[in-house]
Order: structure tokens, then C-alpha cells, then sequence
């Protein structure tokens, strides 16, 4: 295996991640925008009212997207990883 292969696997694997945590990374950005603005319009800064809203959403969006994930990682792994291990 040769440096240029693994540093081919490495990209991958990071644009792979990065594909995998869009959603969840997303969610939380316009929650957390719409909640500081929120708060900020009617100034009321209680905590939990960051923590809950966003946490529920995050966890529907994991829940939504968790067959895009899943698919995802397997087709790395059985497209580029395994290949590399059974020396294809």
C-alpha cells in the first residue's frame, strides 16, 4: 500500500464524515441562531431553553438520517476499506 492510497483512503474517510455530520451539525446552527435570537427579542436567558429545543431537534434529525448514515459508512467500507484489506 502506498502513501498516495492512504492518503486517498484518509480523504474519504474525512468527506465521509463530514457527509455524515451535516445534518446533525446543521440542526444545531439554525436552532441555536433561532434561539439566541429568540431570547435576544424578548430577553429571556434561561439556560434551558438553548439546551432543550436544540437537543430534541438534533435527536429527530439523528433519527430521520440514521439510514443515510448507516448506508454511508457501509458503502466506504465496502467500496474502499475492505477492497484494501482483502488486497484488491
Amino acid at each position: 500500500m502506498t502513501e498516495e492510497v492512504i492518503f486517498d483512503i484518509l480523504r474519504q474517510g474525512l468527506w465521509v464524515a463530514v457527509m455524515i455530520s451535516a445534518p446533525l451539525l446543521t440542526v444545531a446552527l439554525v436552532a441555536g441562531v433561532v434561539i439566541g435570537l429568540f431570547q435576544a427579542l424578548t430577553s429571556i436567558q434561561e439556560t434551558t431553553l438553548t439546551f432543550v429545543p436544540k437537543a430534541a431537534l438534533m435527536m429527530g434529525v439523528f433519527w430521520a438520517s440514521m439510514s443515510f448514515m448507516n448506508a454511508t459508512l457501509v458503502s466506504f467500507f465496502t467500496d474502499t476499506i475492505i477492497p484494501q484489506i482483502a488486497g484488491n
